[in-house]
């Protein structure tokens, strides 16, 4: 889960989301938004199946572990006694290949500048550093610190901050975000304040890649990344799970990792350069890379396993349309084992993330077979190996159960904090798909409103395992907890979401509490009911708007199909 923080800056995106109900959907559209009835929706079974699956017993549901097994094994059973049928041809699990790496003995990250003096930085405290390559062992060996700026190539936009370098054998060092991120407003070379995919640290790794380079790092700052340096730890530290590739990582960085802003301002003082007077430069078109004339050396041991990893699939057959098919996901997967807090505790639980989306699937399947099918196929997915990388779902998309182009669209859930009923609901990504009349349809049902995400300098809808479908072409709604809660408004929404992300996001203590006031979680449920009720019972094909990055690509897959879209 990648977790969204509330802040008041909500005015950002007011004409960019939707904000309400449409009393005229299908006159407006050109497809029907059919009015549903509420679920009924069991939060005996959100309590009981968020507990079990957060139970120490499951250790952290790591990929690869006992915890998997017993994972995947809950879930099956759950949802046969919700009603559902294998989604897989007859099984309910599609297989996910992977390879797991566990770094060992790592040594610390030497700088050596012009002088001959070297700087030593700690490992875990100081920088964090992984390989996606299947060796043994990896050596980095003095590598030339080369600053490239935000690491973006966009030839669309006429931006490369590698313009005329040959990185091999180099480390690029890299700033989070991409450049326009402290930008008021919506408009710039990389869509002002909201981030693009450019911005994520996923795409800076793989350019890097790329451009041939044999270490990636980026700065760590806060602000733009969206979360601190504890998470960066806890999430780069121990066992880092990858999609199997068939040269096993030949084609990959040496290392790609992070180091705190205080540690890259010493580099980059040690080098004679101004960190801040840099990134302000790496923020204007036509910017060029600049070697720090100081090198990088560093090294540790590999433990590799190769492994099949397991997305389970349910599904409710349509009624009339059963080739039509709309998706609900949640990832099932956490952390496992990892640092462990100051109690000794090491088991990294993920009761809110994301045990709560995988038992929302479970309460959700059990009100769809209840209310009995829809006239489209409703599918139930619960996906692997979020935390590492959006894994399960991107094989998934890549290799897809249902055809692409016969999935109407769907909804991902991700992280639902305990806490009271809402007036609203904060839209992540809204404005891009024509999914936003079922939504505005389903909260004028609920008689609530939709507030856009307030920091969309954070990329959160590239953050998801719906990113995997959305740059498929599929749409995809993602939609978060309100901000403005019945009982203490924004205020009380603010503290209660800052509460999580600080104290128990990624850490031990996202633990199950039977004291857990989940008002406001069932009524989120009963939103995703609604919209998913509603896309399954319609007859129309909702596309991204036009100007969408994700339309030519649903365009392009309709066109070759004779189904469906």
């Amino acid at each position: 889960m990648k977790r969204l923080t509330l802040a008041a800056t909500a005015a950002l995106l007011l004409s960019a989301c939707s904000m309400g109900a449409d009393t005229d959907t299908k006159a407006a559209t050109g497809f029907d938004v059919p009015d549903v009835p509420a679920g009924e929706l069991s939060e005996d079974t959100m309590k009981r199946v968020v507990e079990k699956l957060s139970s120490d017993e499951f250790e952290g549901r790591a990929p690869g572990t006992p915890g998997e097994e017993k994972t995947v094994a809950y879930l099956i059973e759950e949802f046969q006694k919700a009603g559902l049928e294998p989604g897989n041809n007859g099984s309910w699990v599609q297989k996910v290949p992977l390879v797991e790496i566990t770094g060992e003995d790592f040594a610390p990250l030497a700088v050596t500048g012009k002088d001959g003096k070297a700087m030593s930085f700690a490992y875990g405290t100081d920088w964090v550093g992984a390989t996606y390559r299947e060796n043994g062992r990896i050596d980095l060996k003095d590598s030339e610190l080369v600053f490239v700026g935000f690491g973006i190539n966009a030839p669309e936009k006429g931006w490369n901050d590698y313009a005329g370098l040959d990185m091999k054998g180099k480390t690029a060092v890299i700033l989070v975000n991409d450049p326009d991120y402290e930008t008021e407003g919506l408009k710039g070379e990389f869509n002002g304040r909201a981030m693009t995919y450019y911005g994520r640290w996923t795409y800076k790794y793989e350019e890097a890649a790329r451009q041939g380079a044999a270490a990636a790092i980026i700065i760590h700052d806060t602000f733009p990344a969206a979360y601190g340096w504890n998470v960066v730890e806890s999430s780069w530290t121990g066992p880092q799970v990858h999609a199997q590739r068939g040269d096993k990582g030949a084609d990959q960085t040496l290392i790609n990792g992070w180091v705190q802003k205080p540690v890259a301002e010493k580099i980059f003082t040690a080098a004679g350069q101004d960190l801040t007077k840099l990134t302000a430069a790496a923020k204007q078109k036509g910017f060029k890379p600049v070697s720090l004339g100081v090198k990088a050396s560093t090294g540790f041991g590999n433990a590799i396993r190769t492994f099949e990893s397991q997305n389970v699939v349910g599904m409710l057959k349509g009624s009339e349309a059963p080739e039509d098919y709309v998706l609900y996901s949640a990832h099932w997967d956490h952390l496992g084992r990892c640092k462990p807090d100051a109690s000794g505790d090491d088991i990294c639980n993920g009761a809110v993330d994301n045990a709560t989306g995988a038992a929302a699937l479970v309460a959700l399947a059990e009100a769809s077979v209840k209310a009995g099918p829809a006239r489209r196929s409703q599918v139930f997915l619960a996906v692997t190996a979020e935390e590492s990388g959006l894994l399960g779902s991107e094989y998934y998309a890549a290799n897809p159960v249902f055809p692409l182009a016969q999935t109407v669209g769907g909804l991902n859930i991700d992280g639902l904090i305990p806490g009271g009923r809402s007036n609203d609901v904060t839209i992540v990504g809204g404005g891009k798909s024509e999914l936003d009349k079922f939504l505005d349809w389903a909260l004028g049902a609920e008689k609530r409103t939709g507030t856009p995400e307030p920091t969309p300098e954070k990329g959160y809808y590239y953050r998801s395992d719906h990113f995997s479908m959305a740059k498929r072409g599929v749409p995809m709604l993602y939609i978060d907890a309100g901000e403005d809660l019945e009982n203490g408004g924004k205020e009380a929404g603010a503290k209660l979401s800052e509460d999580y992300t600080v104290n128990r996001y990624h850490q031990p203590s996202d633990e199950f509490d039977a004291g857990w006031d989940l008002s406001g979680l069932m009524q989120q449920l009963q939103l995703y009911y609604r919209i998913g009720r509603s896309m399954a019972m319609s007859q129309g094909w909702p596309n991204w708007v036009e100007g969408d990055e994700f339309k030519a690509t649903r365009d392009e897959t309709c066109a070759a199909d004779d189904k469906g879209c």
